[in-house]
């Protein structure tokens, strides 16, 4: 029952929220019961061993209860071990993907959130998605730490500079909800909010549809030199919206990299980009490693880092030559040549 009242006054708004609040329920009546039973023994105490009901210059013998002490350790610790058990168990929910997730980029910079979807739409501070569908945010920051919130949805995840962090969640209520930077980030930190908008799946479906038409008409267009710093062209130039699977591909003959690597699985100097994402690599050191985003962007900025197995270490480190949203672009364009 503990578990329906909520303490905390916010929506439920995703799968996980109502079993993050039974847990902090469940934490917080036991420790107020647990503050209670000390006081209320305290209190005792002193009225019951108060040296003016005896004599003052003896100490009354207290003798131990076994039984009791013991009972208190046994009782202490199931239910500690309530909680790491609930703890883990919810934990293990929010680390483990679905598949077939909607993948969102965000990138957190000073101080606002980039937001990018798969087909190219850019928007600023505003997550758009359907309700009952999950969504896979895949998080960067451009800068220093960031931490992306959604109290409505109990979800936090701290974002760190060069490397990808993900979080997922399933929205299960229309409408708007608050997203805070929960990472001190400067001095405009409290100011780098954001709208999670969930809609009906038919309502999101016209939304993106309405989109794309415009980008065919080529309504729909990126200003280059723009914040995220994806957009192709000149500075302040329209280009047409390209997305970064697009960009990635323009990227990878651009700087070179179709001189070594295909995109149809035959072998060159490096391993081909078709098919690598989401399997296991097998390392010149027998090590096998899982081809994520992380493991993508080191092979690009520190190529020599995790040598694949039959290749030799050739390939020049990127560092410094990429910005980060050219190697999220990249890593987008590799990731499409997953299947």
């Amino acid at each position: 029952m503990l578990g329906y009242i909520n303490i905390i006054n916010l929506p439920q708004a995703s799968t996980v929220a109502k079993s993050v609040d039974l847990l902090y329920d469940y934490i917080f009546y036991f420790s107020a019961a647990a503050f209670i039973a000390v006081i209320g023994a305290i209190v005792y105490f002193l009225i019951r061993y108060n040296r003016r009901r005896s004599n003052p210059e003896l100490t009354p013998y207290i003798e131990g209860h076994p039984i009791l002490e013991t009972s208190v350790m046994v009782l202490l610790f199931v239910v500690v071990m309530a909680i790491f058990y609930i703890g883990w168990r919810d934990y293990r929910v929010m680390l483990k993907t679905p598949p077939h997730s909607m993948e969102v980029n965000i990138t957190g910079r000073q101080w606002l959130w980039d937001i990018e979807y798969p087909n190219g739409r850019h928007l600023t501070n505003e997550l758009v998605v359907p309700k009952g569908k999950p969504v896979k945010l895949i998080m960067t920051s451009a800068d220093v730490l960031h931490s992306f919130f959604i109290p409505d949805f109990r979800l936090k995840r701290d974002i760190v500079p060069g490397t990808y962090v993900t979080l997922w969640f399933n929205a299960t209520q229309t409408g708007e909800h608050q997203v805070f930077c929960a990472e001190y980030c400067g001095t405009s930190h409290s100011g780098m909010l954001a709208k999670v908008r969930v809609m009906e799946e038919e309502e999101y479906a016209r939304w993106m549809n309405t989109w794309e038409w415009e980008k065919q008409l080529g309504i729909s267009t990126a200003v280059a030199a723009s914040p995220s710093g994806s957009a192709p062209g000149k500075p302040g130039e329209p280009v047409a919206a390209l997305s970064p699977a697009e960009r990635g591909q323009k990227l990878s003959s651009e700087k070179g990299c179709t001189a070594c690597h295909t995109s149809t699985g035959a072998k060159l100097v490096g391993p081909s980009f078709k098919g690598i994402f989401g399997h296991e690599v097998e390392l010149e050191n027998g090590q096998k490693v899982l081809a994520d985003e992380n493991y993508l962007r080191e092979s690009i900025v520190e190529p020599n880092a995790k040598m694949v197995k039959g290749y030799q270490p050739l390939m020049p480190t990127f560092k410094g030559t990429l910005t980060d949203d050219e190697i999220t672009s990249l890593i987008a364009y590799i990731k499409s040549l997953a299947n």
